[in-house]
């Protein structure tokens, strides 16, 4: 039993979005089978793909119509297959996307559920009658805009998403049986890991009150939760040194390690981190923060810059604001990405050299930020016509090669722009370039494997100026990170392994730049 989950690099792909085999414009396995050898040379240890399931595509795979199969616009089960073999004989391990709270309206479940009120699929939603001819709750849904639905009989169905997602009646047995054995359906096949999308979202108050202040929130982090995760950790149990990885949006600490405990998930992932402004007592606590709260559970922490729901770290660190916000790509605020990329450059060491696993989203190896210029007749996120805010300006393919769109990515036209501009962040540009984003994250996750400082399990603080994050792992590692507003000396007797920009021509660590270090 290796725990490789506690110190991996894990790299998210978004199957759409990483290379295209047939030329359809929209990436799928085959694609991601014949750049398997990119993320070889990366060094990652994992990959967690999401969804690739047969589904109408209403937000992009997360609604799901069946969980035991592919969607045919990535492919195939055999070839899904064969890339979890391959993967492994790469020596990376595979995860796979899971969504307990809601399906695809379209569903077998859920069509049968509609065909009769009488069905007994009907009681594994939420179909309730309306109040005075109107729905029943006045809650707002996750992408905003209301949660309820009419159905032709006249009952509402509850959707926390969009009306093609109905939300799943978890207090019902057939429900956790299924899941269980979607969980099994998948080990089987060889996936090392289940990721878990909208973890803390699957009980609500049957009474269906409204949310209130001060109130318990009626469908957001409900005690019962807990035993269905007990019992997934029950089944994941059953196979060899496998992980559940949870998607736990929670402001309260001690609510997030609720997930945590030993007889649940393995790891949730990091938002405080990922929301931290580029500020060095906000980062500071935030590091504090997550190893404290690990501690008392004994699960690893984990580290995450960017995914694929919001702006890429380049262009939020690129701004004078860079707090979190899913609307931050449309508040008008100039973005300078030099100094984007060279905080996310000095950000890319940060997080591979704290204790625990780090996450890297496709794209972020290739310093790539936000194509806030996708015209809007192109925009294809559900979220955009609730909440005015798009997600697609992170889910963009990525450019392999080339000097114009499509950069290889496909031989058709993309299913969503790429912008003219990355013509110098492809692979084959980066590539051999010591300089380069790319060479900077396969250098540093090549050495986070075989430097010892950092297996160490902790870490310690360095005294000294508190504009600077400085740390060590083990007896002859450190790191450090300048924030400060100006360039600082490198620590007396220290060796850098790796540096995130060049030192000024006074041998100093310039500001919004990071060294890896020997002592």
């Amino acid at each position: 039993m290796s725990s490789w989950w506690k110190s991996a690099v894990i790299y998210q792909v978004y199957p759409r979005s990483f290379a295209d085999s047939n030329g359809d414009g929209v990436g799928d396995i085959g694609g991601i089978r014949a750049r398997l050898g990119h993320l070889r040379d990366l060094g990652v240890d994992a990959i967690w793909m999401s969804p690739w399931y047969p589904s109408p595509m209403a937000d992009a795979g997360y609604d799901v119509a069946d969980f035991r199969d592919i969607d045919p616009v990535f492919g195939s089960l055999a070839e899904a297959e064969a890339l979890v073999a391959e993967a492994h004989a790469a020596g990376i391990k595979l995860i796979v996307d899971i969504v307990p709270n809601h399906i695809s309206s379209a569903h077998p479940w859920f069509q049968a559920a509609l065909a009769s009120p009488d069905a007994p699929e009907r009681d594994y939603f939420w179909f309730r009658p309306g109040k005075d001819g109107k729905m029943p709750t006045k809650w707002t849904g996750e992408f905003g805009g209301t949660t309820w639905t009419q159905a032709p009989d006249g009952d509402w169905y509850l959707h926390l998403f969009t009306p093609e997602q109905p939300d799943l009646n978890w207090e019902h047995p057939d429900v956790r049986k299924e899941f269980e054995s979607i969980l099994r359906f998948w080990f089987d096949r060889g996936v090392d890991g289940i990721r878990i999308d909208s973890a803390a979202l699957l009980f609500k108050d049957t009474t269906f009150p409204e949310v209130t202040d001060g109130a318990p929130h009626p469908f957001h982090d409900l005690d019962a939760v807990h035993d269905v995760y007990r019992s997934w950790r029950r089944v994941a149990d059953e196979y060899p040194d496998r992980a559940l990885i949870g998607e736990v949006w929670m402001p309260e600490v001690d609510r997030f390690t609720n997930y945590l405990r030993p007889d649940e998930l393995h790891a949730a992932f990091n938002f405080d981190f990922l929301g931290c402004a580029w500020d060095p007592a906000l980062m500071r606590a935030c590091v504090d923060r997550t190893l404290e709260a690990h501690a008392t559970v004994g699960a690893p922490p984990t580290w995450v810059l960017s995914n694929h729901d919001v702006t890429r770290h380049v262009t939020r660190y690129g701004r004078a604001d860079t707090t979190f916000s899913f609307d931050n790509n449309l508040d008008g605020t100039p973005v300078d990405l030099t100094l984007g990329t060279r905080r996310a450059r000095a950000a890319a060491l940060l997080s591979l050299s704290l204790p625990g696993s780090a996450y890297v989203y496709q794209g972020e190896e290739l310093g790539l930020w936000e194509n806030e210029n996708i015209p809007e007749d192109q925009i294809q996120d559900p979220m955009y016509a609730r909440r005015g805010h798009t997600r697609d300006g992170c889910r963009v393919p990525l450019p392999w090669s080339g000097d114009e769109p499509p950069y290889t990515f496909t031989e058709g036209d993309p299913w969503l722009p790429q912008p003219a501009e990355w013509k110098d962040r492809t692979v084959q540009a980066q590539t051999g370039d010591p300089s380069s984003m790319l060479e900077l994250y396969r250098a540093a996750i090549t050495l986070r494997r075989a430097e010892p400082g950092l297996h160490a399990p902790a870490m310690t603080w360095l005294d000294g100026d508190p504009d600077v994050l400085a740390y060590t792992r083990g007896p002859d590692f450190a790191c450090v990170l300048n924030l400060s507003g100006g360039p600082i000396p490198l620590p007396a007797g220290t060796t850098p392994l790796l540096l995130s920009g060049p030192l000024d021509d006074g041998g100093l660590l310039p500001v919004d730049t990071a060294a890896w270090l020997r002592l």
